[in-house]
């Protein structure tokens, strides 16, 4: 497959995939989305080397333990989280595709990856009409420098509020004052804006693993209009249901 070219339906390789939130959104914006290696399913990105050429755009967010309020509470973790933003970018470099995606928490450092150039800019999930208030730093890294102009924010704020779910609101783990009150695995899909019947009759997992992947995705309605930008940005024509 060539580059350069304008496809309706671009190839995209989603590094970090987890639940594949993020890779459903643009999915759901026309995008074809191949998974790459993760944790969750015995995968590690540092074993991964993708041929070269072969798609068009690359989606992802590294671990963002590191840079998050998390990092805060180091002495508490059994195993220091490490920074995977440098795989991010070796297998950029390597896949060589048109464009790149990297969501992560406004701390982490923005990618760095020759040949490309990357503008960045923060989003949070209440811009949407949500409830729950999610902050992420998006880089959109080009060999033109295109800029990213998302759009779809609701004329209101949802009357409703909820802080950002972390792992921590999983597992009630005490954090500053007292402890954080646990969500359900229906609370953490309605907030993340996914269906309640998300993982369907047969889930092969937990609630409790189930509900940790759900929790550490992206918002499909922030991801959703991340894609759309992302089409309008490559001049390709949005569909028909979000246009």
């Amino acid at each position: 497959m060539g580059q350069g070219h304008e496809l309706v339906n671009p190839l995209v390789l989603s590094l970090f995939p987890g639940i594949g939130l993020l890779d459903m959104a643009f999915e759901q914006e026309g995008f074809c989305v191949v998974r790459g290696p993760d944790l969750f399913w015995g995968g590690d990105v540092r074993r991964f080397y993708p041929p070269a050429g072969r798609f068009d755009g690359l989606i992802g967010g590294p671990p963002c333990q590191l840079f998050s309020g998390l990092a805060n509470f180091a002495y508490r973790w059994t195993h220091a989280p490490e920074n995977l933003i440098p795989e991010y970018e070796r297998v950029v470099a390597e896949a060589a595709p048109t464009w790149f995606v990297m969501e992560n928490v406004p701390a982490a450092p923005l990618p760095s990856v020759a040949g490309y150039e990357t503008r960045a800019l923060l989003l949070d999930n209440r811009w949407f009409g949500e409830e729950q208030a999610r902050r992420r730093r998006i880089s959109f890294g080009t060999r033109d420098g295109r800029v990213l102009m998302v759009g779809g924010f609701a004329a209101l704020e949802n009357h409703k509020h909820a802080p950002t779910v972390t792992a921590s609101h999983g597992g009630g783990r005490p954090r500053m004052k007292g402890r954080i009150q646990a969500v359900s695995l229906a609370d953490a899909l309605r907030l993340q804006g996914c269906p309640p019947d998300f993982f369907g009759p047969h889930m092969p997992w937990t609630a409790s693993m189930a509900k940790k992947m759900v929790i550490q995705g992206a918002p499909l309605p922030m991801g959703r209009a991340i894609a759309r930008a992302v089409r309008q940005a490559l001049g390709l024509p949005l569909l028909e249901a979000t246009a």
